[in-house]
């Protein structure tokens, strides 16, 4: 075997760059010797009609798809990093140095595993600064970038050059500002509860295989609460669960998204939303006052809505269940309720009409009796 023919080897092999002293170590050849044919094979390959050229990054060398077939490739290519992790890393590599603490506000909690799985692959270093880390990135994301050497500000020039190309300012405040949205049908009122306009609509509880890909790009998912175990195989990102049993559900669902996505919810809709959400709870409250009739709640979500509306509440008193005989978990609903109350695989509407109908049952069903 020539050294040509091993150096030529080794480079495709390796799938990054390699310095010239592991190909001298690799050929058993002078440094000489070994710079020589690799300047033959570069050349090699820049006059023959090629998709692929090998590239000097300082005594560093790799073999890579030339630009313009990098777009054809993308649905062959494999997927080492995804989306989500990418703009985590792009934000290190143009912030840098970078608090991980400050990184956190920027991308979210789903940040911190992110920010492990780029260590392990020897993108990023972590060093401890104070009661944070402070986070750059290594020659290794300089080879992965095609870059001579890691500076900063060379990297920060070369993540504007590539988003610009893919979509000019719009996409440069996409990946290293803002976060992909997903949510579940139910949730999408809460989007413009919030005022979240950019966000896209997906079953993640049984998704489709088009459904699978596009909950592995988002950075943040909205679902029910209880389902982030069984979510996580399919999103890499930050998994947000919520309730919507209650008014103060909702209270809490709206002020959490605005404190996770302040670059994405439109405060003055939050606090119009916030406001509504009160004094809509304050009228069912009142309403609730001269009922004199107690109830025996079914479940903890029946007694959290009872609770809300300061009902009494007796052993002896009537039962109040939701509409279905056997929660999601399995458990039985005990039989023979008086009054039913709709949950939300049997309502339609927005997040607060929802709310609405589940508190107008009770009061309802209690005035019925009080006649």
């Amino acid at each position: 075997m020539s050294e040509l023919e091993i150096i030529e080897a080794a480079l495709f092999a390796a799938g990054r760059a390699v310095s010239i002293e592991k190909l001298t170590k690799i050929t058993g050849k002078p440094k000489k010797a070994v710079l020589s044919a690799v300047q033959e094979l570069m050349k090699a390959y820049s006059s023959r009609r090629s998709g692929i050229e090998i590239i000097d990054l300082g005594e560093r060398y790799v073999m890579q798809v030339k630009p313009e077939y990098s777009e054809l490739m993308r649905e062959v290519a494999p997927k080492e990093l995804s989306a989500p992790k990418l703009r985590t890393l792009s934000m290190i590599a143009y912030h840098q140095p970078l608090l991980q603490s400050d990184l956190i506000d920027m991308r979210g909690s789903g940040a911190y595993d992110h920010i492990k799985d780029l260590i392990e692959r020897g993108f990023v270093e972590s060093v401890p600064s104070g009661r944070s880390r402070q986070l750059s990135t290594t020659s290794l994301f300089a080879d992965y970038f095609g870059l001579k050497k890691n500076d900063p500000k060379a990297i920060k020039d070369k993540i504007l050059e590539l988003l610009k190309s893919q979509g000019g300012q719009s996409e440069i405040n996409l990946w290293l500002r803002k976060k992909t949205i997903a949510v579940t049908p139910m949730y999408e009122s809460l989007m413009s509860m919030c005022g979240i306009k950019e966000y896209s609509v997906v079953n993640a509880y049984s998704p489709s295989k088009q459904e699978v890909s596009r909950l592995l790009e988002v950075d943040v998912l909205v679902v029910s609460a209880g389902y982030i175990d069984t979510l996580r195989q399919y999103c890499d990102g930050e998994i947000l669960e919520m309730h919507s049993t209650t008014f103060e559900d909702l209270i809490e669902a709206v002020s959490s998204l605005a404190e996770e996505l302040p670059d994405d919810v439109d405060f003055k809709k939050v606090e119009n939303t916030l406001k509504n959400i009160r004094d809509t709870r304050e009228k069912y409250v009142s309403s609730s006052v001269l009922i004199e009739k107690k109830v025996k709640p079914a479940t903890e979500m029946v007694s959290r809505i009872v609770n809300d509306l300061s009902l009494g509440i007796s052993s002896d008193g009537i039962l109040v269940a939701p509409d279905y005989e056997t929660s999601r978990s399995g458990v039985k609903i005990e039989k023979g309720a008086r009054i039913l109350i709709p949950t939300h695989r049997s309502i339609e509407g927005d997040l607060l009409q929802r709310v609405c109908k589940k508190y107008d049952s009770i009061l309802e069903g209690l005035n019925n009796f009080e006649k």
